[in-house]
């Protein structure tokens, strides 16, 4: 009996077997299949019901099935899993390709979608309703035949395009690597990153000690090295990636990506490919990013010209530096922080024990939303470190199931996310209530120690966490309008928001104590830690809109006459260079985020969402942090809401204006 296949609430993890998994996926497409047989082949005209609410239930068991296996496939993977993604993943894209090109079913879409004017929908149903006719439309279903087929060959091209550029990236990293023999060279540097260099070494059956371009490696070199001739070695060796000339140059890949896009958007109706991307975001067109992007930098240049200012006469002042190169931004950055505030990781750390992390991050979550949160120990887990947890809100009314997972193993992916084994939604007299699970990579506990997390560590449980209430408070009609499907640029507000908490004395004083005495943290580390937030922000906004706007620059307007990439990205940074410009080196050919990932015309979002979090929470300090009133409206238009409306016309619901930039310049002390 195959566990997958018959119906589950909680997932049953300790009776699947890896073999259960692909026939179980085979047969729930079968099924799904199946369901969408017969929308299209009912005699009865296409109505609402019978049509957009038939297809939005169509295929609940495979989306289950989905979440356990892709979710395991994150946290606790092994290399017979990734072989059944692989197989399993080019199946899942031709089934949702076969709907999304299922001809009788979008003329059904279509026929409903028609008369949208006619019905009574309330708000959530007109939402459904736009973004089925539009998960058709902007997938080609209105194109002729003809231009059909070349959307499959633009996009063929593109997958193929994405993985190369990738690729690339990955063998340039791979294949430089610095290989030193002399201690003097590794001067600076903490011993914990000696250590990793001689391990490296090592691995490679070398003597002395490796960097490579990899981040654990480059990232403390470039930050406390203080050979600068091998600080400039590496910088260049790491900006010219995919910019050599040589087989692995990823400027031909660049062209043709932007070019292709643009085709694309073109193709089916749209200027640029911004804006066919950006429809369906909060900032809507490209005019409004761009102008959002050169609203930040008018009010963050000064500030970024004085720092670096600051940080030229630091450098000359200490080592007799007359001009500043980007090989030496991070490593004079941290020895003027570190003389600026006098603030380190270990002193804080007895202060976040994880268990006390949690218990805060869980009274906090009381203190607003009334939610109470019981561990228990009858859930079945994939993993014996996951924790579980019921919460109910302050009548004693189950609202969630909640999973947390906070230590890296053999199987699990860095990072940290959040995510849902099983979505809300209401049918019938039913309010089917979200599983929703948090996963971190945190310190584990010692023989000597428990898990100490860094202040780091403290803001990312806090922030995932954020995902987390977005999820556990859904309370929408339909699954896929629930908890965190809502625009790109608007997901990460519950999220950032809740790190406010973690800076506020208030917050604070709940769970912050030291693990062995009980003393609650010292104000003046608060305050330290307050102060180092802001610490050369303004040299930090200029180079994340700087990206912003190399990213519109490509895909805001028609790139068909650009030739010469280095020569298009040296325009597009005018404006925001702070160091000399360096002919060796290009962004454009190794920005993986938008020429391989999903942010092509949306890297501005960090900015926007920064915005979103910054005001709201503005809102909660002039009311206070803990204001009930305040919480309550953040619940019933923000976290219960999902995607049911424009996001825009819930934020106004809940803060009564639009938000301000202001907010964000002032908590960048910018202003």
């Amino acid at each position: 009996m195959n566990p997958l296949l018959s119906p589950f609430d909680t997932a049953p993890f300790s009776t699947i077997e890896n073999e259960h998994f692909k026939p179980a996926f085979l047969q729930a497409m079968k099924d799904a299949r199946a369901e969408i047989d017969a929308i299209t082949k009912n005699t009865e005209s296409p109505s609402f019901e019978n049509t957009i609410e038939a297809l939005e239930f169509s295929g609940q068991q495979l989306d289950r099935i989905s979440s356990v296996f892709f979710n395991l496939n994150s946290a606790e993977t092994n290399e017979e899993i990734q072989k059944i993604a692989q197989e399993i993943s080019p199946l899942l894209s031709e089934f949702g390709n076969d709907i999304t090109l299922n001809k009788d079913l979008f003329l059904r879409v279509k026929a409903v979608y028609n008369q949208k004017d006619s019905l009574t929908l309330n708000t959530e149903q007109q939402t459904l309703l736009d973004k089925r006719y539009k998960s058709f439309s902007r997938n080609g279903a209105n194109l002729p035949e003809d231009k059909k087929t070349r959307l499959r060959e633009i996009d063929a091209a593109l997958a193929k395009l994405k993985l190369q550029f990738g690729e690339n990236i990955l063998a340039e990293t791979n294949k430089y690597q610095k290989h030193l023999t002399n201690e003097a060279d590794l001067d600076g540097l903490p011993e914990g990153a000696k250590e990793a260099a001689a391990q490296l070494a090592k691995s490679k059956d070398l003597d002395g000690w490796l960097i490579t371009l990899d981040y654990p490696s480059y990232i403390p070199f470039m930050k406390y090295a203080s050979n600068r001739e091998l600080r400039k070695e590496l910088t260049l060796a790491f900006g010219s990636k995919g910019f050599k000339g040589d087989n692995l140059d990823n400027q031909e890949n660049v062209l043709q990506i932007a070019n292709l896009r643009h085709e694309r958007a073109n193709l089916l109706g749209y200027k640029t490919h911004a804006n066919f991307v950006l429809e369906e975001r909060m900032a809507e067109t490209p005019e409004k990013v761009q102008a959002f992007l050169n609203e930040i930098l008018k009010k963050a240049k000064p500030a970024a010209e004085r720092e670096f200012k600051q940080l030229e006469d630091f450098a000359k002042e200490l080592d007799g530096i007359e001009q500043l190169q980007k090989w030496d931004g991070s490593y004079y950055s941290e020895k003027l922080k570190q003389k600026l505030f006098n603030l380190d990781d270990e002193i804080l750390k007895p202060y976040f024990k994880l268990e006390n992390v949690i218990d805060g991050v869980f009274k906090v979550s009381e203190k607003l939303f009334g939610l109470q949160f019981e561990e228990v120990f009858d859930i079945d887990k994939y993993h014996e470190e996951v924790k579980t947890y019921k919460v109910y809100d302050a009548e004693k009314n189950f609202i969630s199931l909640f999973y947390a997972d906070f230590h890296p193993r053999a199987g699990k992916r860095g990072g940290a996310w959040m995510t849902s084994f099983k979505s809300q939604y209401k049918r019938g007299e039913e309010n089917v209530r979200p599983h929703i699970s948090n996963v971190c990579n945190f310190t584990k506990p010692t023989k000597s120690k428990p898990s100490l997390l860094t202040f780091n560590e403290v803001t990312t449980l806090f922030h995932e966490f954020g995902h987390g209430l977005h999820g556990m408070l859904a309370n929408t009609t339909y699954p896929s309008l629930s908890g965190t499907s809502v625009y790109w640029d608007f997901v990460e507000l519950p999220s950032q928001v809740l790190e406010n908490w973690c800076y506020e004395k208030e917050a604070l004083e709940l769970f912050a104590t030291h693990y062995e005495t009980g003393e609650l943290i010292p104000m003046e580390l608060v305050q330290k830690i307050k102060e180092s937030a802001t610490f050369q922000e303004g040299m930090a906004t200029l180079r994340q809109l700087s990206f912003g706007l190399l990213d519109m620059s490509w895909h805001g307007a028609d790139p068909t006459n650009i030739t010469n990439v280095k020569a298009h990205e040296t325009k597009a940074f005018t404006g925001t260079n702070l160091y000399p410009e360096t002919k060796e080196t290009c962004m454009s050919t190794a920005f993986a985020h938008i020429f391989q990932g999903g942010y092509s015309s949306g890297y501005y979002s960090y900015k926007w969402a920064e915005v979103l979090d910054a005001d709201a929470f503005a809102y909660f300090k002039e009311k206070g942090i803990f204001n009930k009133e305040v919480a309550t409206k953040f619940k019933d238009n923000i976290l219960s809401q999902g995607g049911t409306e424009n996001p825009m016309v819930l934020y106004k619901r809940f803060r009564g204006a639009e938000p301000k930039v202001e907010a964000l310049l002032e908590r960048a002390g910018l202003l």
